[in-house]
């Protein structure tokens, strides 16, 4: 729920410099502040490889595969249906469908700044998580075999779990805002599917534990970021139009 509370975080820090600087020098503020979204995420991403340090060392192998070995007992012909499903669904190519189909409807509708941020959020997310797979080496398990073709990619971070949370999470957010009455079913049923879909990727037998874990850690740290530096371009707007 933390994600759907930022709105108030940023009206507070506009609240804050208004009552501090003078208008002009708020607008130029304001104009530097999207780009703290990008150092917090950059800041994110190395506190995030200090702790994956540990998976370097095979410091979490044991627990990892405990974990695996216990969900393989939950294997049944109906959940193996939905859990394939559901890994589609945080799939590359779903997501992108997903993602280029919200990009188009947001340009036609003339939303420009949240066409942008989408994007950005989208394509620099993207980034992000083939940048940190270049970091890591970890092969896939091969506790059982696996259920669908995967490619051989390293295993950590899930592209599934960071990629799903950060496309499906800015959507989400974006509906909330819209839909207001409903922001709060829209912000559980966001979260159950980003849930869900990292939980299929255990199931499924594809990634270790702690691939979905740092995927998903790594997804929430640039999609914080992302929603932060929207709101604060909405906020610039809207004192701009009260300027005008």
């Amino acid at each position: 729920m933390l994600l759907f509370n930022l709105r108030y975080i940023a009206k507070r820090i506009v609240r804050f410099w208004r009552r501090q600087l003078h208008r002009k020098n708020l607008f130029l503020l304001l104009s530097v502040i999207p780009f703290t979204g990008l150092t917090i995420a950059i800041l994110g991403t190395w506190a995030f490889i200090e702790v994956a340090d540990e998976v370097l060392e095979k410091q979490t192998q044991t627990l990892d595969r405990a974990i695996l070995l216990a969900i393989e007992d939950w294997h049944r012909p109906i959940l193996t249906f939905l859990m394939q499903s559901f890994s589609i669904i945080g799939g590359t190519i779903v997501v992108t469908l997903i993602a280029l189909g919200a990009g188009i409807f947001l340009w036609r509708r003339k939303q420009k700044v949240e066409f942008v941020a989408f994007a950005i959020t989208a394509i620099g997310g993207t980034c992000l998580n083939l940048m940190i797979k270049q970091f890591f080496d970890r092969s896939r398990p091969e506790i059982w075999e696996m259920t669908n073709k995967e490619p051989q990619t390293s295993s950590f971070p899930s592209g599934h779990a960071m990629l799903s949370l950060i496309i499906y999470g800015f959507l989400g957010y974006l509906l909330a805002n819209h839909y207001h009455r409903w922001r709060w079913w829209i912000a559980l049923g966001t979260i159950l599917l980003v849930s869900i879909i990292g939980f299929s990727r255990l199931y499924l037998g594809i990634h270790w534990p702690t691939d979905v874990a740092a995927g998903q850690a790594a997804g929430l740290t640039w999609l914080a970021a992302s929603i932060l530096g929207l709101e604060i371009r909405w906020r610039r707007d809207a004192l701009r139009r009260k300027k005008s």
